[in-house]
């Protein structure tokens, strides 16, 4: 019923916003920071005295079993005093099915389907912190009605290298965009009595040797990029559990490593929940639960020889931890417990699950998230008055994504591909011809897993051929080319941004068959499309995107949907040109340095005036957006506690309604410390009807332009002239003003 109440809440707040100002030849909307009606509780300390009573009761080996993994995904209830299994499942794409208690292997249960929902590429290239807040309450819905507990998610790392192999499931290269998706994201799942878990803490941005490499920056780099989005998380987002990383941070294990989980996370940000480790990432018992892991999950080896269990017991008896150091553990996972009423559930929400309800929140994600690369000749949206004919080419209109390589996979009853959704929403007048076009082929496996498997590039001239014939007998021809789960994959990196499989021979093949031919790249990280960018006149990209996924593509080169998604992470030219390759400090070996420092994705492109092939922030419409009048609300300086407030007028010129993502980047003139050209600093999304005007208000804390000052260990604000840029990406500035800060 909370759950219910909530949602029907926002809806009359958004109809009204809507009403008002559809109403209005120009309105105002301020949208780059939604303030939802809910905020997000912090971890409620009224139940401590239930706690501190259910502890006193407990055995040493009681409380030993609620921290350590007593199953694949649960640790030890109490059940003589009423607590239950603390139940946890994978997330991040949606609940993962049921496993054995023991194994990795499925139960093959008739009941345990879930909705499968866009991958963090798409969510993120929404640059849309409302549809963030409908990502987590929808599938944190799901998750309490399979009577989960905590959701292993949101996984939100920054983005360091196109390579890598957890970037379809990451958010973004930015951390104040990453943060801004964060919060709601976290507050919509945790409203459903459920406990967000956000991962990776921390600085885990790499697959290669993830069990084992020593990350080394310095600390302005950790605060101003790599922390802020956590923080944000714990601060604002009240997220009940973090999930300490596999790697190391300045010589520790991340699950032992005091300065991140004692000093920073429970001291600085006061953090109350639970740390759970990444499975088999602890590597000490005392020393782990000393500075600061709650909960060792894994499944290396029997549950009572994990670090927290047995040898917990031992060391406890023979004084090498007291047993009130292992009391307050235990309180913290009692605390997330009370706190989702997963010990008194008379009023825990009840949640729902594989409903139309779920699968228009996919679609309605997946839809904000496709981008428009190029369209210079309008081929799209599709004209279907003079087609007659449409050839469909690739193998990824025909695959689902729902599944494959290493991790969470989802269980999912529905997932609509291109293909299907294009057969059902063209008219039975127009003739559509499928042609697979290439076969997904991988090499032997060398460490014998199905991961980080190398792929087989001989193009199939059989399937070439074929489909060269079907695109010239079509009057437009549609390739779906780009990736796939099994070959972007997490416990693996990629080893290039080539296309596999031969995709590129297929794809310059049809174009020559057929000028009138569509790219559709359907991938979770960068690939090398600058020789087809240099062939082709239009070029989309879409994501593994979901059980509507496509519908949602369908709908865009349809033109029932305009386009709206905007790039999360720059795509460069080279390999070479970004910023961890450039420095050649990426994967390292035993350690790696993050010799880059701040300059970090589009930060680095631009401060060296490196051309990327699409900008961070980079996204077309169907449509024109014109922006104007560009005004600050105040004259004279602004102090550190102020907001600056800016308005620009966004107006639609085009003939379609659409939204545009209106930028606010940051740069500092005459600065005395090294700094960025520009960071992104605000954003808002807006809807504008064709030939309408509308008038978008961004906030910006003077807080906001702070950077970290490693001699003071302190935020500092320099005082001085900052220029404030907008525009609808990093490398397309359309308006700028100038402030002073004092």
């Amino acid at each position: 019923m909370k759950n219910k109440i909530t949602s029907l809440a926002v809806a009359f707040i958004l109809l009204a916003l809507g009403a008002c100002n559809e109403n209005k030849n120009t309105g105002t909307m301020a949208i780059a920071d939604p303030q939802y009606p809910f905020e997000g509780d912090p971890l409620s300390m009224k139940y401590e005295k239930q706690i501190d009573s259910l502890i006193a009761k407990m055995t040493l080996e009681e409380k030993a079993g609620m921290l350590h993994g007593n199953s694949m995904f649960t640790t030890a209830g109490v059940e003589r005093l009423g607590i239950p299994e603390l139940k946890m499942t994978d997330g991040p794409l949606g609940i993962r099915e049921e496993l054995h208690r023991e194994s990795w292997a499925p139960l093959g249960l008739e009941n345990d389907f879930a909705t499968f929902y866009p991958a963090g590429g798409g969510l993120s290239a929404t640059w849309n912190p409302e549809m963030a807040h409908t990502f987590g309450n929808s599938i944190g819905a799901e998750a309490r009605d399979r009577n989960k507990d905590v959701l292993l998610a949101p996984a939100f790392n920054i983005i360091r290298t196109p390579l890598g192999g957890r970037t379809f499931e990451y958010f973004t290269e930015d951390p104040f965009l990453n943060k801004k998706l964060v919060v709601p994201y976290v507050k919509g799942v945790q409203e459903n009595d459920v406990a967000a878990c956000i991962k990776h803490f921390a600085v885990n941005n790499q697959e290669t040797n993830r069990g084992s490499v020593d990350v080394q920056m310095d600390e302005r780099t950790l605060r101003e990029i790599y922390l802020p989005a956590f923080k944000a998380a714990v601060e604002q987002g009240h997220a009940y559990s973090v999930m300490a990383a596999y790697n190391k941070f300045r010589g520790d294990y991340l699950n032992e490593n005091e300065y991140m989980l004692e000093e920073i996370l429970k001291g600085e940000w006061d953090f109350k929940g639970i740390v759970i480790s990444d499975w088999d990432a602890v590597h000490s018992t005392v020393k782990a639960l000393k500075n600061g892991a709650d909960v060792e999950m894994g499944t290396n080896k029997p549950f009572n020889e994990y670090y927290f269990a047995q040898p917990l017991i031992d060391s406890v008896k023979a004084g090498k931890i007291s047993e009130e150091e292992v009391n307050d553990h235990v309180r913290r996972v009692l605390r997330v417990m009370y706190n989702i009423h997963s010990i008194d559930s008379t009023n825990r929400a009840k949640g729902s699950r594989n409903t139309e309800a779920h699968l228009k929140d996919a679609y309605n994600i997946a839809s904000e998230s496709v981008i428009l690369l190029k369209n210079s000749e309008d081929l799209l949206p599709l004209n279907l008055t003079n087609i007659k004919s449409v050839a469909i080419i690739g193998n990824n209109a025909d695959r689902k994504f729902a599944q494959g390589g290493f991790g969470a996979g989802v269980k999912t009853k529905n997932e609509v591909t291109p293909l299907q959704a294009l057969k059902e929403k063209l008219p039975a007048a127009i003739s559509v011809k499928y042609s697979q076009g290439y076969e997904e082929k991988y090499l032997p496996s060398k460490n014998g897993q199905s991961y980080g498997r190398e792929t087989l590039d001989t193009p199939n001239s059989k399937m070439i051929d074929e489909a060269v014939k079907t695109a010239k007998e079509s009057d437009v021809a549609i390739i779906f080319a780009g990736s796939n789960r099994d070959y972007e994959s997490e416990a693996a990196d990629r080893k290039d941004l080539h296309l596999p499989f031969g995709q590129g021979e297929l794809i310059q093949k049809v174009l020559e068959a057929n000028p009138n031919t569509i790219v559709v790249m359907i991938a979770g990280g960068p690939f090398d499309l600058q020789k087809i960018n240099d062939q082709t006149s239009t070029i989309v990209w879409s994501w593994f995107n979901g059980s509507e996924g496509g519908n949602a593509l369908a709908d865009i080169l349809l033109g029932k949907v305009n386009p709206s998604g905007k790039l999360p992470w720059t795509m460069p030219k080279n390999l070479e040109d970004s910023p961890a390759h450039a420095t050649h400090s990426f994967p390292g070996d035993e350690s790696v340095n993050y010799k880059e420092g701040i300059l970090t994705g589009y930060r680095w492109f631009d401060t060296k005036n490196i051309e990327p092939l699409y900008p961070f922030g980079y996204g077309l419409s169907y449509t024109h957006f014109n922006f104007r009048d560009l005004t600050v609300n105040k004259e004279d300086v602004f102090s550190p506690e102020d907001v600056i407030r800016l308005n620009v007028d966004v107006e639609n010129t085009g003939k379609m309604a659409g939204k545009e993502v209106v930028q606010v980047y940051v740069s500092k003139e005459n600065s005395k410390i090294e700094r960025a050209n520009q960071e992104l600093k605000g954003f808002a999304k807006i809807m504008v009807p064709a030939g309408d005007r509308k008038t978008v208000t961004i906030d910006i804390p003077v807080k906001e332009l702070a950077y970290f000052d490693e001699d003071t260990n302190s935020w500092k604000i320099e005082p001085g002239t900052y220029l404030l840029k907008v525009g609808n990406s990093s490398r397309n500035i359309l308006l700028k003003t100038s402030i002073e800060i004092k």
